[in-house]
């Protein structure tokens, strides 16, 4: 994590707490100042770990990119996702992918993807849902009880029930980690935000295939006292919700 986005250097970096009842509030050390949320009212926002941007041969690829330059936000998602599960946070996965016949293509966003959504690729067609592409990688596969939000879209809200599932859920804070940092993490987080939820990203658990625009989009998020959002890392989420179980 870049130096502006460390969540270590703040001045109450080390003062962090675990809830004794799932309705406590907790702190975790972030930028640009330590993030207070409660567990029961928190949920794990993993976006877009599908195999068409992390795979070889898959969507990102195609367009030319590094699938390697993400491998570390896998290990940092399956990390937290571990995390999330174990103190049992409502956990929702996200798939950016469109209809088998495109219809929900909008024509700009086919020019913009160089003509390649639905293009044969090695794991099917690109983009498409029902496409092995399509799929979250296995690491990182939703368990039976975990909500899968598919979406046309960069940002997780549009033209979903995000918000519905998240508002009857009684969530108000948004962990959140996945790729890529600048474009659907970054249109997620901006979404978030107008309509009322704050977020928490976790930094190692989000990549880009540009290292530079992974850190600046960090830098933005807590920028200007956080106007986006808060910035950690795994080790101070697992810190704090070590020995949390919402069930119990």
């Amino acid at each position: 994590m870049s130096p502006n986005s460390g969540p270590n250097s703040g001045p109450n970096s080390g003062q962090r707490s675990s809830p004794r009842s799932r309705h406590e509030r907790l702190t975790i050390s972030s930028q640009p100042s330590d993030c207070l949320l409660t567990p029961a009212t928190t949920a794990l926002l993993l976006i877009d770990m599908q195999r068409d941007f992390l795979e070889p041969g898959g969507f990102g690829a195609a367009l030319g990119n590094d699938v390697t330059q993400l491998q570390p936000a896998i290990q940092g998602c399956m990390r937290l996702l571990a995390i999330a599960r174990a103190a049992n946070l409502l956990v929702i996965h996200t798939r950016e992918g469109h209809a088998p016949d495109l219809s929900d293509l909008t024509e700009s966003k086919k020019r913009n993807s160089s003509e390649q959504i639905g293009a044969e690729g090695l794991m099917g067609k690109f983009l498409l849902i029902g496409q092995p592409g399509h799929e979250i990688i296995d690491a990182l596969r939703p368990q039976q009880n975990e909500c899968v939000i598919d979406k046309p879209g960069k940002g997780a809200f549009y033209q979903t029930d995000l918000q519905a599932v998240l508002t009857e859920a009684g969530i108000d804070t948004l962990i959140v980690a996945g790729v890529t940092t600048e474009i659907c993490v970054h249109s997620t987080v901006r979404e978030a935000g107008d309509r009322g939820f704050a977020c928490l990203v976790v930094a190692d658990a989000c990549g880009s295939y540009f290292p530079n625009f992974h850190e600046v989009g960090l830098q933005m998020i807590s920028a200007q006292g956080g106007l986006l959002g808060k910035v950690t890392d795994v080790d101070c989420v697992g810190e704090a919700l070590q020995g949390i179980n919402l069930d119990e």
